[in-house]
């Protein structure tokens, strides 16, 4: 999440740094190393099936892959607080709730254009999905609704998963349960490159998912990345990434904490406040530093502001939205006077907060329904969030009748002489000669007498 040189360059009479990061750097950027490791992992697997997914996971998560059945899968409920329980229930309901309603507005359709040409499209389900659920440090226990229950709204038939053992080389109770909630199939203890590989190779009993998805870590990520062709992919997500808009009217001890709340995934997360109000801005400058203290991530949180942290004050804003537009953030929020206003103008996002009472963490854990899976890294300029339509295919029909054919194929037959294809101007022309043919009346041998 970056302002262009050229964009810099083009607007620096429209905005001045009250904060800039500290770190010049990349966004997710590719380390070679990594890069080198996946792929010599994934093509070790490729060759060597479930017994390299066995050895890697010995070696790197010191468990074996084991598979959770639907009785063991089903009692992880019971590991959890009634509390936390029924949070999880539900954020995966809400999630649903919002997928379908997607799925509802993804109408199929068949219209004629023309007498004899009728053209149409319907969503068809992709076969199976593998989500990974990361279970790490900070488990992302909402993972789970954004990518089975989400699938499984969109009618994919089969979906699995796999999540990385904890330290005793069992499952994330919560992870285990928010995938069941979620409609999972069938649940996979094994984390990392070797995981993504095991499904979308086919080694774990399964034919090989025809999609993968869900956050994981560099190696995740780059897994992904060179799976990417030989299975669909939702995205390539680098750090989380929150900026907001803010002005006079906003509460700077909750816009400080609604940018610490997104730095805290990762010491490279960027946050950032776009301003209208310098005293506003200054206010969140000093909020963010009185309140990480306060918090038992500040290890996290600290780094993440210091290096990746800004505050950007505008004239207007007309320049608030062009600066915020030019970030491209994952998740933005807008607390200002004019949110309507801002609502209409702005485009560049992965999902938007609007008002004061919008906050991030809300959708992070499931509780608003919408997904958490977003681009990241400008990618909000060229693409959306994971939704139910990413499991939907678009296939597209037509059904073309004798009376339309004159048309097409006279149209075909001219384009396809001037390419030079003669093989597709024969599939028309000789369509032509077939009507001709069938229009031409007989020729009347009877004898006359």
């Amino acid at each position: 999440m970056k302002l262009s040189p050229r964009f810099v360059a083009d607007n620096a009479d429209r905005f001045s740094f009250l904060k800039a990061p500290a770190v010049d750097a990349p966004e997710a950027q590719r380390d070679p190393a990594v890069a080198e490791r996946v792929a010599g992992m994934l093509a070790e697997i490729q060759r060597d099936g479930f017994e390299a997914v066995q050895r890697y996971a010995r070696e790197l998560d010191h468990a074996d892959v084991v598979e959770l059945s639907a009785e063991e899968l089903a009692a992880t409920g019971d590991r959890l607080t009634p509390e936390l329980r029924a949070a999880i229930d539900l954020g995966a309901a809400r999630t649903q709730q919002f997928a379908r309603l997607q799925r509802e507005h993804l109408a199929d359709f068949s219209a004629e254009l023309v007498p004899g040409l009728t053209v149409g499209q319907r969503y068809v389900p992709v076969g199976s999905v593998g989500a990974y659920l990361p279970a790490g440090r900070f488990p992302l226990t909402a993972s789970a609704f954004m990518s089975v229950g989400v699938a499984k709204a969109a009618g994919v038939p089969t979906v699995v998963a796999c999540t990385p053992p904890q330290p005793d080389g069992g499952v994330n109770a919560a992870v285990a349960y928010a995938a069941y909630v979620s409609g999972v199939d069938r649940l996979f203890v094994v984390g990392g490159v070797q995981a993504l590989a095991a499904m979308a190779f086919g080694l774990l009993g399964a034919a090989p998912v025809d999609m993968i998805v869900g956050a994981g870590n560099a190696f995740v990520a780059e897994a992904k990345r060179q799976l990417f062709g030989a299975v669909a992919i939702d995205l390539l997500a680098g750090p989380s990434e929150v900026a907001v808009i803010a002005d006079e009217t906003a509460d700077p001890e909750l816009v400080a904490a609604d940018l610490l709340g997104q730095a805290e995934h990762g010491p490279n997360s960027p946050a950032a406040l776009v301003t209208t109000s310098r005293t506003l801005g200054e206010a969140v400058i000093a909020e963010v530093e009185r309140q990480l203290p306060t918090l038992s991530t500040n290890e996290i949180c600290g780094p993440a502001w210091r290096d990746h942290g800004s505050v950007v004050l505008v004239g207007d804003r007309e320049s608030a939205a062009a600066v915020m537009d030019e970030y491209a953030p994952e998740h933005l929020e807008v607390q200002t006077a004019d949110d309507d206003w801002y609502h209409d103008r702005l485009t560049n996002y992965g999902s938007l907060f609007i008002g004061t009472w919008s906050t991030v963490a809300y959708s992070d854990k499931g509780m608003a329904g919408t997904n958490h899976t977003l681009p990241t890294a400008g990618g909000a300029k060229h693409s959306a969030g994971l939704s139910v339509s990413r499991f939907l295919k678009p296939l597209t029909y037509q059904h073309i009748a004798r009376e339309a054919t004159p048309e097409l194929a006279d149209a075909v037959d001219v384009i396809s002489a001037s390419e030079g294809m003669s093989a597709h101007r024969a599939t028309a022309t000789l369509r032509t000669e077939r009507l001709t043919r069938s229009t031409t009346p007989e020729p009347d041998h009877t004898t006359r007498k």
